[in-house]
């Protein structure tokens, strides 16, 4: 593992196993018109650069979340908490139950008690958490009878 500095957080990361995890991962299944939407957007990599950036350093594909979930609507589309999960171990907790606040949202690193997209991920390992608006982009709102809720 790798010291790698997340934010405020220290951490030791082993970018081989995360890498070659999300690799053979089948990504997000949920099929909810917000998921979808999410999808789509992390396809065409449509996330702020700072997150993109991110996850590419530590080898995490933006189309395979460990967790996604639409909070609420805002005035400039949907507030999401997305999370990855990533092998290895924090080593501090600046900011215990709080996130950072960037231009972009907001983020932390932490531990998700449910496996939800990763119930084999090799141990030890954490969570980095993402907070942040996406807009709509799909033809259907989220509210249509052709989109699962």
């Amino acid at each position: 593992m790798q010291a790698y500095p997340i934010w405020d957080y220290s951490v030791e990361v082993d970018r081989i196993a995360t890498a070659n995890w999300y690799k053979q991962s089948e990504g997000w299944s949920c099929t909810c018109g917000h998921c979808q939407n999410f999808l789509v957007l992390a396809m065409q990599k449509q996330f702020p650069a700072a997150i993109m950036e991110l996850l590419s350093d530590l080898g995490i594909l933006p189309e395979k979340p460990t967790y996604v979930c639409q909070l609420y609507p805002t005035d400039q589309g949907d507030l999401y908490q997305f999370n990855y999960r990533i092998a290895g171990r924090m080593l501090n907790d600046p900011h215990p139950h709080d996130s950072i606040r960037f231009d972009w949202g907001s983020g932390c690193c932490g531990h998700d008690d449910y496996p939800y997209g990763a119930p084999d991920f090799p141990e030890p390992h954490f969570d980095l958490m993402f907070f942040t608006e996406l807009s709509w982009v799909l033809n259907e709102s989220p509210n249509s009878s052709n989109i699962d809720d």
